[in-house]
């Protein structure tokens, strides 16, 4: 059934102002007289009533120009049921690593050499943005961290809010644990089907006060798997004296611990990579109900009020 109304329909009390202006406000005195002239002038003059209804139009044209652009201020809509997004019922965070080591310029994307974090932003921005039907948050974290984004369905939204991402907006340190809680902390509230997080780090935890597996736990308690990504070419299990490494142990094990699962990440094609892969998990989809919204109308009777004005503007510069 269609529903009609107004947005401001008290608006619509503006309609008789014109005739109350004119019943309140003393009437112009104007001079009259008689002219007498001959009757062959006389029998011309009456050739002018053929111009009669063109004047009715110039009478009511003022009128119809107040009632139309009344009705548009009072703002006509109507009631519509529009088709929902389908949601997959999952919600998903993105936790990014925004640690100092992230500026190593050691990827290589589209033939050039960039940093770590510009890789991660060319990847996590199409992953993103891809993920219509999920409702997606997105933490950033370094020495503290901080959600960038609520869980939402705008998935361009969070595809800005990561190309915006800066170093050391958040410190230059790595606070894994303080990342991951933030995320496990917003899910833990969250009523959909499918919670997941996915954790990248370049580094190893060396801030905040709770120890990664710690937080791998506490994600298992709750029913949120954990799927994590160890980004950049050294690692301390294979390279424990490099400055750089990444720990893919305590990665791995935060994984494995909350049911997900772990990718370790050296070349831009190895994000992709990672990317299809979660981007295939399994969800459980189902369909909203329809929503119901109010298309405005405002914009018809706006357009009809400017033509009568228009034609009030010629007419008066006709008669000029």
């Amino acid at each position: 059934m269609t529903m009609w109304s107004f947005a401001t329909p008290y608006a619509l009390l503006l309609l008789p102002l014109p005739l109350a202006a004119l019943l309140l406000l003393l009437p112009r005195q104007a001079a009259t007289g008689a002219l007498v002239v001959p009757g062959s002038i006389a029998a011309r003059l009456a050739t002018g009533a053929a111009d009669g209804m063109r004047a009715r139009v110039r009478q009511l044209l003022p009128a119809l120009t107040w009632i139309a652009l009344v009705v548009a201020l009072a703002g006509p809509q109507q009631l519509e049921a529009v088709e929902a997004l389908p949601a997959s019922g999952r919600d998903l965070v993105l936790a990014i690593d925004l640690s100092g080591s992230m500026e190593q310029e050691d990827f290589v994307l589209d033939g050039r050499t960039v940093s770590r974090l510009d890789a991660v932003k060319a990847v996590a921005r199409d992953f993103v943005r891809a993920r219509a039907g999920d409702r997606v948050g997105l933490v950033i974290f370094a020495e503290t961290a901080y959600f960038a984004a609520p869980l939402t369905f705008d998935v361009e939204a969070v595809g800005r809010l990561i190309d915006q991402a800066t170093i050391g907006i958040s410190g230059r340190s790595t606070a894994i644990s303080d990342g991951l809680g933030l995320a496990l902390k917003r899910l833990a509230r969250s009523d959909a089907r499918s919670r997941v997080v996915v954790l990248l780090s370049d580094g190893v935890n060396n801030a905040g006060a709770v120890q990664p597996r710690d937080a791998g736990s506490l994600a298992e308690r709750l029913g949120i798997r954990v799927h994590t990504i160890a980004l950049g070419p050294a690692d301390l299990e294979t390279d424990p004296k490099s400055r750089d490494a990444v720990d893919t142990a305590t990665l791995r094990a935060i994984a494995e611990t909350s049911g997900g699962e772990t990718f370790r990440v050296r070349t831009t094609d190895d994000l992709r990579q990672v990317a299809r892969a979660i981007d295939a998990l399994e969800t459980s989809a189902f369909e909203r109900p329809a929503a119901e919204i109010y298309k405005s109308y405002w914009i018809w009777p706006a357009g009809l009020g400017f033509l009568c004005a228009l034609g009030l503007v010629i007419g008066w510069r006709r008669g000029a």
